[in-house]
């Protein structure tokens, strides 16, 4: 692959990364942290492309095109097991990591790991397929991942607070909904695509359009916000920093 198709395919998700990055208005996190999370993410993408191989093995075959394979393809394999697999990296390279104390910390991660994934696979289909893919996922595949990143990160950081204040129910419900809501974004976005169809093409696009508005939205506001959404007061940080 030529340098230029390698730059397309890398630079929409670091730029996204550096629009997240530059939000983070309180306490800026390690750059080491953050390239951990890409890594992290791209390694899950490497283990999601061997799990759906074997998960493929074995569902049932649908006709391509046809409904049942929309759902089975997108919900079953490329959502369930990615969006998994991209919080599994999140939780093994941020949850107990002493720069992890505002809630905005956890869009910031969760925006890095799902951008690692992005990478990865925004590299492999672009070598296949060349510059016209590169160009649609830049503005498509790379920022649902991205913007599901988001949503993952929010949910993420409630319950880290949870876990914080020994709320282990609370804590345990918004593991589930940061894991479920980006699995059913993921999931809906897909069906539209295998779909294939000329009015599915025209509802993902729109989903795209709402699925901007809503991130970047959600991003600017937890941003805003984020002064008074820390997890400790400023004494048991420094605390909480001596005992790791």
């Amino acid at each position: 692959m030529g340098n230029n198709l390698m730059a397309l395919a890398v630079i929409p998700g670091l730029l996204i990364i550096i629009y997240v990055y530059g939000k983070d208005k309180v306490e800026k996190e390690p750059i080491g942290l953050i390239i951990r999370l890409i890594v992290f993410g791209a390694i899950s993408c490497i283990a999601a492309g061997y799990i759906e191989s074997f998960e493929d093995s074995l569902l049932p075959e649908y006709p391509q095109g046809s409904l049942e394979y929309a759902l089975q393809t997108s919900f079953l394999e490329a959502a369930l097991v990615e969006e998994i697999v991209k919080f599994l990296a999140l939780r093994l390279g941020a949850w107990n990591h002493r720069s992890f104390n505002y809630r905005f910390d956890g869009v910031v991660y969760g925006v890095s790991a799902a951008v690692g994934f992005a990478i990865y696979e925004n590299i492999m289909y672009v070598a296949t397929y060349g510059f016209q893919t590169a160009v649609v996922r830049a503005f498509t595949a790379v920022p649902l991942h991205a913007f599901c990143g988001v949503f993952m990160g929010v949910f993420f950081a409630y319950a880290k607070k949870a876990s914080i204040l020994g709320r282990g129910g609370t804590k345990n419900f918004f593991i589930l909904l940061s894991l479920l809501v980006p699995m059913i974004i993921h999931g809906i976005y897909d069906t539209l695509a295998f779909l294939g169809t000329e009015s599915s093409t025209c509802i993902q696009l729109a989903c795209v359009v709402i699925l901007y508005i809503c991130a970047i939205s959600t991003i600017k506001r937890l941003s805003k916000a984020d002064c008074h959404a820390g997890f400790y007061p400023r004494a048991r940080v420094i605390e909480y920093d001596q005992n790791l």
